[in-house]
């Protein structure tokens, strides 16, 4: 694939960013992605390695050596068609994953990995500017009624694939637009709204009726304390979608954001990192909103060191904080992996993200004690440094340190689906609270309640927007095999 000797001959071009001055007074796209013969010449180093790895590293099983060859070739339009085959949304995967199938390239064993990820936002981009992104309609109706409740990545995604199968499917999102995470929590600096905007005219075009402002729940809806983003205008019974679907596939998020209860938690300005973000998103969005939580000019301390936690980093500065703090619990990962013990599995190393670049501080190996306030308001925080001891992290003694701070965003990671959805669907869930469903070739993604499914964060817990696309495509196919008795869809 790609040339020959283009891996010996081509080093990896990594896609640019705008300068910080610039891109922080804005909240708009700032990478600068491939011209067309830099994704040519980064498709020339796709090696002939034999067993192509990239392909599962990738959880929607990517055909990528064969659209690296063709873009080095110079056939985009193939090369959409390859990529566009088993990605129902390569525009949002070429901008926000994380990209294990770089991770699981052989050439990065011992050298820089081909710039997969890169390839892939050059092909999905010239796409749509040539128009090669069409709706693609079923030719004939099956008489079935489907309903995904979800309109995340694994929402749409199911969604498509089923109307493309002949299904009458509705998406029912809870809140104003459809995109779930993708929408409300993701920045727009990170991904534009106007590719799921686009998406969604697609999927209009291709039969699915979407449904947004709908709780679909019990008669607590999400619960009387629940923090989960929900601007539902009216509410639907689990009863109501059984009684008027064939099916009915679960893919809300794991929405349900980890909490820190340390004596002060209830202290104003300590907030979820996904009360935070989606407020921002909305206002980016056009929509007026009343107490937004700003960043303006405070010390703002960030608690959790992943993406959520970048997010967050980079939503404060663009408001304009006066110092940004970030903790994560761990000890500080080394700056390479060790190649040759990971390969080609996803390595844990030190990743600095463009937030990261823009201003902030990260401290590692540290743990928060308490939030400490006046007359009302959190001021600061307590921390202590940590480390693993006897197999468990322990505090160090004498490390103890107060920190200035006027806002405090939790960014620790998501444990589970919003609990009330499930229990009034009566579908059983596993040990971590997920949604309990195999994913078995045949009746997989089926829950305990006949026609009732679930897929994505709903079952498998937080993940990926690509594992979301590759659950909502395969939970599709376990569908219209349900229905129809046979199934043509690719899995």
């Amino acid at each position: 694939m790609g040339k020959v000797t283009g891996f010996m001959e081509f080093a990896r071009i990594d896609e640019g960013y705008a300068p910080v001055e610039d891109r922080l007074k804005h909240y708009k796209e700032f990478v600068v992605g491939l011209n067309s013969q830099q994704a040519k010449q980064q498709g020339a180093r796709c090696m002939d390695c034999g067993t192509p790895f990239c392909n599962s590293g990738c959880p929607v099983n990517n055909i990528i050596p064969d659209f690296n060859d063709l873009v080095y070739r110079a056939d985009w339009a193939a090369a959409f068609h390859v990529l566009d085959s088993t990605n129902n949304f390569p525009e949002f995967t070429g901008r926000i994953c994380p990209a294990p199938c770089e991770a699981a390239c052989v050439l990065n064993i011992n050298n820089d990995p081909v710039g997969i990820k890169s390839i892939e936002h050059a092909i999905i981009d010239r796409a749509w500017e040539e128009g090669w992104v069409q709706a693609r309609p079923a030719k004939h109706q099956s008489g079935k009624k489907v309903a995904v409740v979800g309109s995340g990545p694994a929402g749409m995604a199911a969604a498509q694939q089923l109307a493309r199968a002949g299904h009458a499917v509705t998406l029912f999102e809870k809140n104003d637009r459809i995109g779930g995470l993708l929408r409300y929590g993701i920045p727009d600096f990170k991904l534009d709204k106007l590719h799921i905007d686009r998406r969604a005219a697609q999927l209009q075009a291709e039969g699915v009726t979407i449904r947004t402002g709908v709780l679909v729940a019990g008669k607590d809806g999400l619960g009387k304390d629940s923090k989960v983003t929900n601007w539902a205008k009216e509410t639907v019974s689990p009863e109501q979608l059984k009684s008027e679907f064939d099916a009915v596939l679960l893919t809300g998020g794991s929405e349900q954001s980890r909490d820190l209860p340390v004596p002060g938690r209830e202290l104003d300005g300590v907030h979820y990192a996904m009360e935070f973000l989606p407020q921002q998103n909305k206002i980016n969005a056009g929509d007026k909103l009343k107490g937004q939580i700003r960043a303006d000019g405070k010390d703002v301390i960030v608690i959790g060191g992943g993406d959520t936690g970048s997010d967050c980093v980079g939503t404060s500065n663009r408001h304009g904080a006066k110092s940004v703090t970030q903790f994560e619990v761990m000890p500080m990962p080394p700056e390479e992996e060790n190649k040759p013990l990971v390969w080609p599995y996803w390595p844990i190393k030190l990743r600095t993200s463009s937030s990261h670049e823009e201003g902030a501080v990260r401290e590692f190996a540290i743990s928060t004690k308490t939030f400490n306030g006046d007359k009302g308001k959190v001021k600061s925080l307590t921390t202590v440094q940590v480390e693993f001891k006897d197999g468990k992290l322990s505090e160090v003694k004498g490390t103890e340190k107060e920190w200035p701070a006027d806002l405090v965003l939790l960014a620790m990671g998501f444990v589970n689906p919003v609990s009330p959805v499930l229990e009034a669907f009566g579908v059983d869930k596993d040990a971590r609270g997920n949604a309990r469903a195999t994913t078995d070739f045949t009746g997989g993604y089926a829950t305990n309640v006949d026609k009732v499914f679930a897929a994505g964060d709903m079952r498998r817990g937080q993940s990926l927007v690509v594992w979301a696309i590759r659950e909502g495509r395969q939970a599709a196919r376990s569908i219209d095999e349900y229905l129809m008795g046979w199934s043509d869809l690719p899995r």
